[in-house]
């Protein structure tokens, strides 16, 4: 990655800046130009699979099939999809640090919180997560 700060988008991050980046706040829209432009732009690889049971649910449509979606919306800003790891897995498993019990949410929370940068999401249940910087 770049040398700039991890900038990890959740995944209605992904969806906003891949098809209304208007709804992106003005906060969360400079955050994520800022992580163009040093290469520091990221997502949990958990995200990717929520994107694609929204399609496969019919709650989102991309205009084009999953695949190619989904690789347009990581090379359209140059985010660089993040594995869950080890240690992801064990901070995702706390819940001394999550309110709520929602995978996914635990998941993407847990990979901002071990690489220590801000996750933009305008998701308010994040926010209750202890420790974690939120952008939006």
């Amino acid at each position: 990655m770049g040398g700039g700060v991890l900038i990890l988008l959740d995944t209605c991050a992904l969806v906003f800046v891949a098809l209304a980046p208007e709804r992106l706040s003005a906060e969360a829209l400079h955050a994520i130009e800022e992580g163009e432009e040093n290469g520091s732009l990221a997502c949990c690889d958990f995200s990717l699979w929520e994107i694609a049971m929204l399609i496969a649910r019919g709650q989102l449509d991309p205009g084009t099939d999953t695949l190619s979606f989904l690789k347009l919306v990581l090379a359209s800003r140059v985010i660089r999809p993040l594995p869950i790891t080890p240690e992801i897995a064990k901070i995702s498993a706390n819940d001394a640090l999550f309110a709520h019990h929602d995978p996914a949410d635990r998941i993407i929370a847990a990979t901002a919180l071990h690489y220590g940068g801000p996750l933009v999401t305008c998701d308010q249940a994040l926010q209750a997560v202890k420790g974690l910087k939120i952008i939006w």
